[in-house]
């Protein structure tokens, strides 16, 4: 086949394949073009998840006769005084979107400015304009787009449902309102729920905005960012390390005002909250950076969602940096090691008891300066741990329970017998070769996530009801993800339903849970649905969702065992497959052989 030139309807067309992903996809450069015109309030109304219908209002600058008409002409824009692409201080610049979109969709422009006695209109259909004609409205401009891709139908079937578009739409306009608190952004529309963030001005105006956005929880659970280092300004909010989610998606990032993905900033913030969050826990963060337009590059990406520092490391050690004192004022610290922790918890014994009875307490001795330190401290003397001093509140709580002398048997064992629980949390258990310190939580995490994988293996989970169902409070979107994957959630025996718009009623739950954090493990649930986009992917994504379930129904930190349940819990860790580290990568025991310990008193010398 010979090269041809393509006809200009045809390389609009591929040109909007680029620009045009999706329905969001037009929101978010017709809403990138209100901002860059001065707009300070932009009301959004889309139909049919933004397939039938997209508008665009905003009270900016408006256009002219000869912008008008030159507006829908491919690579026209303002916003480049010169020809360089090094210094780019708007959202958009190349000029594109509204000729790709006029070439897939039907395409009108009403516009006008503050000198003009009245408004223009064109329309676009197909790539060819008409007008412009008058036309009668307040100062500004409207775009309305629609019938997207119906010119285009192979593009139409791969458009995901209303819902689905709708929500997309969503999550653009809320990081485009994050990105500008000072523009009062509002989204409308029969095909979903009205969102109305009024513009905030001011000291506070960022914090503000992001409670609007993302919710005054986060606001109330977050430390303020404000840095300088290399040229890099950063500034924001950053989730206390408690304050996290099953996915990133609350993670947000801002560069010059602008949204993007960038694997720079989610390796710092990775690095950032590597000693205080989990593997699989993700801060909430919303990040902005401030650098020289001339050091970075925006042009990289067609839609613009990606870009290219000049230099990488600086920005990451800024952000990292600016994290780390946030966290650090706010009374939170890295361990220093691993080995200095293990090698903390454990103290020389007291004494040493060959019988319950026939222990004798030591007289206590007084060490003080310029003293002799031989001196018996009676029951009349100033000290504080005198029956006659009085008592002191939570002297008399143990801080470990020790357990009577068990079984030889048992020390047989590979995980030996329990001979205390410390902190109300670790198991000190005793076998014939050292001795173990267990987190019972992360222990049991593991045995219920493989009891779960055993019964998926053979059927459904069982499950039991619960006597008055669990209401819990969401976002309409996580409610209608959990709503269309309720017959998927079933096998894992989670059965709940629709109660009200923003509320999900939970009736029965996996019997291994007992009574667990039901709240946390369905918002868990929704946070994945959220990240997955696809009800499809529940069953592919069955070791995620029993690993949630996993921890929220374990034994939980705090909880005082019995001697039989310490040691009925070791010997299922010994039956278990992988039991020696949780279902998040730590280890579930610490051991330390005899030789260890005598080494740790100098007797291995």
């Amino acid at each position: 086949m010979p090269i041809r030139q393509l006809p200009e309807d045809l390389i609009n067309r591929i040109a909007a394949g680029e620009v045009v992903e999706r329905p969001a996809s037009v929101v978010k450069e017709l809403v990138e073009n209100a901002i860059d015109a001065g707009a300070s309030r932009i009301v959004v109304t889309t139909a049919a998840g933004g397939k039938g219908l997209i508008r665009i209002e905003d009270d900016g600058h408006g256009m002219d006769r000869a912008d008008l008409v030159l507006s829908v002409e491919r690579h026209a824009t303002s916003k480049l005084s010169e020809d360089e692409l090094d210094d780019i201080r708007t959202l958009g610049f190349r000029g594109e979107a509204l000729a790709s979109i006029g070439s897939v969709a039907e395409l009108s422009i009403s516009s006008r400015t503050a000198q003009a006695e009245s408004g223009l209109r064109i329309d676009v259909r197909s790539g060819v304009r008409t007008g412009p004609v008058p036309q009668a409205m307040n100062r500004g401009t409207i775009v309305e787009v629609k019938n997207l891709f119906a010119n285009v139908p192979a593009r139409l079937k791969f458009l995901k449902t209303d819902r689905a578009e709708a929500g997309a739409i969503t999550d653009v306009l809320k990081r485009l309102a994050m990105a500008n608190p000072a523009v009062h952004f509002m989204l409308n529309g029969s095909d979903r729920s009205p969102h109305n963030w009024p513009a905030v001005s001011g000291t506070g105006a960022l914090e503000a905005r992001l409670g609007q956005v993302i919710g005054d929880d986060f606001s109330r659970n977050a430390v303020p960012l404000a840095s300088a280092r290399h040229g890099v300004v950063v500034a924001g909010l950053a989730g206390l390390p408690t304050y996290t989610r099953a996915n990133s998606l609350s993670q947000f990032y801002f560069v010059n005002g602008r949204s993007v993905r960038d694997k720079v900033l989610v390796g710092a913030i990775r690095a950032a909250y590597a000693d205080y969050t989990f593997r699989d826990r993700f801060p909430v963060v919303a990040l902005y950076i401030a650098v020289d337009p001339g050091e970075v590059d925006v042009n990289v990406h067609p839609a613009k969602a990606e870009l290219r520092f000049r230099d990488a490391g600086a920005v990451r050690s800024a952000v990292i940096r600016a994290i780390g004192e946030a966290l650090t004022a706010a009374g939170f610290k890295a361990s220093t090691s691993v080995a200095d922790d293990v090698l903390g918890a454990f103290t020389t014994p007291a004494y040493e008891a060959t019988a319950p009875t026939s222990f004798a307490p030591m007289p206590m001795r007084q060490s003080l300066p310029f003293s002799g330190y031989d001196r018996p401290m009676g029951a009349g003397s100033n000290n504080p741990f005198s029956p006659a001093f009085g008592t002191i509140d939570g002297l008399n709580e143990p801080s470990a329970r020790i357990e009577p002398e068990a079984a030889p048997a048992l020390m047989e064992y590979p995980l030996g017998t329990a001979r205390a629980q410390m902190f109300d949390n670790f198991i000190i258990a005793q076998n014939s070769e050292g001795l173990l310190l267990v987190d019972q939580h992360a222990a049991h995490e593991r045995l219920v996530y493989e009891r779960f994988k055993a019964q998926l293996a053979s059927g459904p989970v069982a499950s039991q009801s619960q006597l008055i169902p669990i209401v819990i409070e969401l976002p309409e979107e996580d409610c209608v993800r959990l709503e269309e994957a309720a017959a998927e959630l079933e096998r894992f025996g989670l059965y709940l339903e629709r109660f009200g718009p923003r509320a999900i009623a939970v009736r029965e739950t996996p019997a291994l849970l007992g009574n667990s954090d039901i709240q946390g493990l369905v918002r868990d649930v929704a946070d994945g649905l959220a990240e997955w986009d696809s009800i499809a992917a529940v069953s592919d994504r069955m070791e995620t969702i029993i690993a949630r379930m996993a921890c929220h129904g374990s034994v939980r930190s705090g909880r005082r065992l019995r001697v039989d349940e310490m040691n009925a819990l070791l010997r299922d860790m010994e039956a278990t497959p992988h039991s020696g580290q949780c279902i998040h990568g730590r280890p579930t025991y610490v051991e330390l052989k005899k030789t260890d310990i005598e080494r740790l008193f100098g007797r291995s010398r």
